[in-house]
């Protein structure tokens, strides 16, 4: 009997460590140059290349294939204001170390400026 368990018990380890495996992206997950350029706007990528097939079922029935990083890219290509900066990145500057302690020292001594109320950022 305890062998029966001992084997049972292996026999669910390996499959928790296979099927956790199908769950994983694929090792070859696109980067950011799948965005396209056309000289004036970013191009979002082509999500039928980014598809790879589920090796999942679902009743005997193939899952749905998945497009790894087709939406993170696509609103990436939508969110860049300027496609410049995305062709050729601007270097940053210098940060201005006297306005982010000012920042701090004020949060700090809960002197924060109040948010003003002509602003949609205001909840009033």
């Amino acid at each position: 009997m305890k062998h029966a368990s001992s084997f049972t018990f292996a026999l669910l380890c390996v499959t928790a460590l296979t099927v956790s495996g199908c769950f994983k992206p694929p090792v070859s997950m696109p980067d950011a140059s799948i965005i396209g350029y056309d000289g004036k706007h970013l191009t979002p990528p082509d999500c039928s290349k980014l598809e790879h097939s589920s090796l999942l079922l679902d009743g005997g029935v193939p899952r749905p294939s998945m497009a790894w990083g087709c939406a993170t890219y696509t609103n990436l290509a939508a969110q860049i204001a300027n496609p410049q900066d995305f062709v050729a990145p601007r270097s940053l500057g210098p940060a201005d170390a006297a306005i982010a302690a000012s920042a701090v020292r004020r949060y700090e001594t809960e002197h924060v400026y109040p948010l003003p109320t002509d602003t949609t950022r205001s909840q009033k």
